[in-house]
């Protein structure tokens, strides 16, 4: 029995990495899948290759995202299940910091995530729909790190948002959760290696074999380390659920 049949999922960022990865598993459980991204062109080979609805979405700009919540809905009737992954990663010691770049992933990684969880959630009540918000946090908002300020502070956000939405939201029965990954491998990493090996010297390569190591499990994760947790919030057993953080990062921290 696939767990999500019938149901409608939006993804943001899904035309890669984690996001595909969780696009790939929706669909193969059942649901209906819209990959919401601002690169149109592999949202669409995405799209094509697994089944779903590639849809135009730039998540630092409301009517672009009206306009794909309109398009999924529209299309399918309704969204039942709404993961915010489109995110962005950088890193600066502190006196490099610059208010463009500051500005730039605070309002994709927390704007994002809170005006299209709003967006969402509207359609959801106004269609009396029992929906599950599942938002990217990360093990680095459970923490500081010396480089990485700004990423740090704005998935701390995320996961103060996914406290709060989840308290607000439960009265409609939506259930909004998160989920914080570890070091997780993949395209995005090269520019997360290019980052370190410039401030901490490090020769490219160096820094995620260093990351690696240090994961108890013995290894970086792979996006497919996370789908499993990913369909369950979005499912019936995780109906009591609510405002909770899950840490999937192979046991790099404990909470």
């Amino acid at each position: 029995m696939r767990r999500l049949n019938g149901k409608t999922a939006l993804i943001t960022g899904a035309a890669r990495g984690i996001g595909r990865a969780f696009a790939e598993a929706y669909v193969a459980e059942g649901a209906r899948v819209a990959i919401g991204d601002i690169d149109m062109d592999r949202a669409r080979s995405t799209a094509d290759e697994i089944g779903a609805l590639a849809v135009q979405m730039d998540v630092t700009d409301q009517a672009s995202i009206d306009a794909a919540v309109d398009t999924v809905a529209a299309e399918f009737g309704q969204i039942d299940i709404l993961v915010n992954n489109a995110a962005l990663f950088t890193a600066a010691p502190i006196v490099e910091i610059t208010r463009a770049d500051y500005s730039r992933v605070m309002d994709i990684n927390v704007g994002g995530t809170l005006f299209t969880m709003q967006a969402v959630a509207r359609h959801m009540i106004d269609k009396g729909v029992k929906g599950r918000i599942i938002n990217m946090a990360s093990q680095a908002g459970r923490r500081g790190e010396s480089l990485v300020a700004v990423y740090c502070a704005t998935k701390a956000a995320v996961i103060s948002l996914t406290q709060s939405a989840g308290l607000n939201l439960i009265r409609h029965g939506i259930n909004v959760n998160a989920i914080a990954p570890g070091v997780v491998d993949g395209e995005h990493w090269d520019g997360v290696d290019a980052f370190f090996a410039k401030y901490e010297g490090k020769a490219p390569g160096q820094k995620k074999r260093e990351v690696g190591e240090a994961v108890p499990f013995g290894r970086m994760g792979v996006a497919e380390d996370l789908t499993g947790m990913a369909i369950f919030l979005a499912t019936d057993e995780a109906r009591y659920i609510v405002a909770q953080t899950y840490n999937v990062d192979g046991g790099q921290w404990m909470s």
